[in-house]
């Protein structure tokens, strides 16, 4: 065999060799996110935050954790948290959780705004046109989530909630809901509705709000 033949039998090989690698990688990486679920997005405490801090964005970073380690009630999403107090003294590195801050109702920007002993009202990024997400709409919310066979199932998570405030909220680039419109929105809720919710805004693929016409609500 020549050299010219030799080097072209070398270069397929390795071709052929760089392939079933990457399909073993390939083949790991999805066996472990089967195990520990996929990844999400957590917030965290970027620096230390005092008590009664307000907080903004450049006190916060975004850290990916599987599904199954990361903390149940964690914001999935900065603007979630962006414009809370600090209820305690917060860590550097810390997950930020609804127990550890504080709402504020002069700010509508606010993670968290205070509500009556009886009733929550939380925050959530949903998809859906701001124009019809405004202050005093009724929404029901559809959940869409990855079983473990990777397929999306969506269900109803909540029916005929109230819109206490909205604003637009930033696209994101990737993703199921790659280029579509997002709302942030204060809802009004119970307890254990808001525990669900939080949930569901840290591991589910996306949250859709559906405007519910006005004859529904009469």
């Amino acid at each position: 065999m020549n050299r010219g033949r030799r080097a072209i039998l070398l270069a397929g090989l390795a071709v052929v060799f760089a392939a079933l690698a990457a399909s073993e990688v390939a083949s790991r990486e999805a066996e472990i996110e089967r195990r520990v679920g996929r990844s999400v997005p957590v917030v965290v405490a970027s620096e230390p935050i005092a008590r009664g801090t307000r907080i903004d964005a450049s006190k916060l970073a975004i850290r990916n954790l599987p599904a199954s380690f990361a903390p149940r009630l964690s914001f999935g999403d900065a603007e979630q948290v962006i414009g809370a107090r600090a209820a305690v003294s917060i860590a550097a590195g810390s997950d930020l959780q609804p127990d550890l801050l504080q709402g504020d109702r002069v700010g509508a920007s606010g993670a968290l705004v205070d509500a009556s002993s009886n009733q929550r009202i939380v925050r959530l990024i949903v998809v859906g046109a701001a124009g019809e997400l405004t202050a005093g709409a009724r929404v029901d919310l559809l959940i869409t989530r990855d079983n473990d066979a990777g397929a999306a199932t969506t269900s109803v998570g909540l029916r005929d909630a109230e819109v206490i405030e909205s604003a637009p909220a930033a696209a994101v680039a990737d993703g199921a809901s790659a280029g579509l419109p997002r709302v942030s929105v204060a809802i009004r809720v119970t307890l254990r509705q808001a525990v669900l919710l939080a949930e569901a805004q840290n591991s589910a693929r996306e949250i859709r709000a559906l405007p519910r016409p006005p004859e529904a609500n009469r």
